[in-house]
Formats: C-alpha cells, structure tokens, sequence
C-alpha cells in the first residue's frame, strides 16, 4: 500500500523568515534607545613640541600702554657713568607733580630701577649718587598703565670746586697784625717788634706774647748787637772779673744775651700773660709835640690793658726790678753790690724804656721799614 505523506496546512515558510528578522531589530532598536553608549576617548595629544612658542610678554615703548593692565603704568631705566659703566646704589626719587608725593629707590648692581603701580600723572625723576652731578629729568606724563623707560640716564661727574666759607677770629687778626710787627726794622736792620702803628690793633693771646718774645730774643740782630756789646766791653775791661780772651768775652756775650732774653720774657710775655697788659707801644702820632712827648715818656709807668683801658704798667716796672735782680747771679762778684745794685739797674732800665719811646714817637716810624701804609684811624687829639 502505498503511503502518501500529507502536509499540515499553516503559515508559509519565507514570511515566518522576514517577520522573525524585523521582530530581532526592533528588539535591539529598542534596546539601543536604553542604555547609553560611552563617548569614545579623545585622540593622544601629540608628543612633538610646538613648532612656535609663546612669547614672553615685554613692556611697551614709551608711548605705548598695556591693554590688560590699564591701571599699572610703571617707570623704569638703567644709570650709567660717562664711560658707560652702570651705577648701582644710585638713589632715585620720584615726585608726583600733582601732590608733591615721593618715592625713593636704589639702582641694583646692575644699574637698574622700576616704580611700578602708578596712576596716571605727571611725575618728575632725580638722581643722585656719590661723586657725581645730581640729575633731574623734565616732567614725564603717564597715561593709563604705560610703560615708559627713561631714556639715555648719564650722570656726569662733579665738579671740584667748593663753597667754603671762611671765619676770621679776632685771634686771626691779631695773628696777621702781628706778622706785619715782625716785618718792621729800623733801618732795615734792627728788629722794631714791639710797636704797634695799628691804634685799634686786637690784643695779643697769652701764646702770642711768649711767640713774639722768643721772636726778638733769637732774632739774628739780637745775636749780633749783643756780641758787639760784648767786644766793647772785652776792649774796655768792663766787669773785670770775667777776665780776658776768649773765655772772657764768651761770659760778657752770655751776659748781655742774658740780660736781653730775661728782660723781655719778663717784662714782654710773663707778666703781660698774668696780669693782662699789652707789652707794646702804641703810635700815637697826632698832636702837638708836647702832648706826644707827654703821652710817650707815660708809657713808661702807664700801658694799655687787654681790655682796651690804659692802667698802670706793672710789666714794665716789675720787670726791669725782676731783670736787675736775677742778673745779680752770673755777674761778676765784684760787681754785685746788692739791692742798691739792683735798683739802680731797675731805673736805668726804666730810663732806656723812656728814651725808646720817645724816639718810637718822634723819629722810628721815619727811618723804618715794613710800617702799614694805611694804618686804623688815630686816636682824638
């Protein structure tokens, strides 16, 4: 018997295909619109440097402003000598002309400065440094954050000239007017020291009385007159006991030396120094005769103090007495009569001041050289 196979009748087999496959992606559409899918990672950033680099920002001209800093303007130079060779610790001070406020900065050992934070003003730079001319720059006006470099700073050297300013002392004055009693000789020759033909001449320091005492004491002329002295004495026997020759004439030399240099230490520097008188004598030289005969022979007991006041003239009268006294011991003993000695040297002493005055009065001035040509005016007739 022969079978037959039959078939089940249903759907047709290529439709059940299609609509499986659209059933699966509308399952995965589905799905997809869900859950969501991770970025993809950047691209690695390239390993090779950049063929061009940033520039480093620089400050702008003179002139010019920095756009995003509008409210920092700045000043800024570098200090150099005339050779070219920088300055540090220059001080550089910056005055706002608007209300005189300052600023102070040293240069670093480059030269360099900066002011920096400044609002826009007109400013005005000095510059200052050891061993060189101050330097000041002309108004510089600053526009919002501007940056301007002082251009072409050279300080250039001082000068060498200096205001000094001289005070002359009445110690110097009378340091000068004595210098010129130094220059005055009778003849040209023998020392006129002691007069004064400068009325209102300032009174001498106790250490220019003793400088000008030694002065005529070692003055070459005195040497000289007192060995002349001592010759004449020699020839005529005088003071006997010193005997003759050279041994002789060397006491008489040292005694009249003696009797100069005792003399004016004491009677011209001691005690003019202690008791504040004026050893010198003052030309009068206005008047009549008599009242210049009588002003000069009273400059022997009557001198000027160093108050300007005439007073009497212990120097002078104390110092003859002292000169006759202290002779007593390097004269001869045979020549020693004691105080009757002494005294009467005193007085001739006093009588040889006497006749010296009179010829400073009458005849000196005449006949000597270095005498001002122009001296202070001279006192009320």
């Amino acid at each position: 018997m022969n079978q037959t196979t039959q078939q089940r009748p249903g759907i047709p087999a290529q439709p059940l295909v299609v609509a499986a496959v659209l059933i699966t992606l509308l399952t995965l559409r589905t799905n997809a619109q869900s859950v969501p899918i991770a970025p993809a990672p950047p691209p690695p950033e390239p390993t090779t440097a950049p063929t061009n680099p940033p520039q480093q920002q620089l400050p702008e001209s003179p002139g010019q402003t920095n756009p995003d800093r509008d409210s920092d303007a700045r000043i800024y130079g570098t200090i150099t000598d005339p050779h070219g060779n920088v300055l540090p610790a220059a001080t550089v001070t910056l005055a706002a002309a608007a209300n005189q406020s300052r600023q102070t900065t040293l240069t670093d050992v480059n030269g360099f400065f900066t002011f920096q934070n400044l609002p826009a003003s007109a400013f005005r730079i000095t510059i200052t440094a050891r061993g060189f001319a101050n330097w000041t720059s002309p108004e510089i006006t600053l526009s919002p954050g501007q940056y301007y470099e002082l251009p072409d700073t050279t300080l250039q050297v001082a000068s060498a000239n200096a205001s000094v300013e001289v005070t002359f002392t009445r110690y110097d004055l009378a340091q000068e007017q004595i210098k010129a009693q130094e220059q005055q000789r009778i003849l040209g020759v023998l020392p006129n020291f002691y007069a004064s033909y400068v009325w209102h001449a300032v009174p001498m320091t106790p250490g220019q009385k003793f400088r000008l005492a030694l002065r005529s004491s070692i003055d070459p002329v005195t040497f000289a007159v007192d060995g002349a002295t001592a010759g004449i004495e020699q020839a005529q026997n005088a003071f006997s006991g010193y005997g003759q020759g050279a041994q002789g004439y060397a006491k008489r030399f040292g005694a009249a030396y003696g009797d100069d240099v005792i003399s004016t230490m004491i009677g011209a520097a001691i005690l003019p120094s202690v008791l504040h008188q004026d050893p010198r004598y003052f030309y009068k030289g206005t008047g009549s005769v008599p009242s210049r005969a009588i002003y000069a022979i009273s400059r022997v007991v009557i001198c000027r103090g160093d108050n300007g006041h005439d007073q009497p003239n212990y120097s002078n009268v104390l110092g003859n007495l002292a000169a006759a006294g202290i002779s007593n011991l390097y004269y001869p003993s045979s020549n020693r009569n004691g105080a009757e000695v002494t005294i009467e040297n005193a007085l001739i002493g006093t009588a040889e001041g006497t006749v010296s005055a009179l010829l400073q009065e009458f005849l000196l001035k005449k006949i000597s050289h270095g005498i001002p040509r122009e001296p202070n005016p001279q006192p009320p007739q």
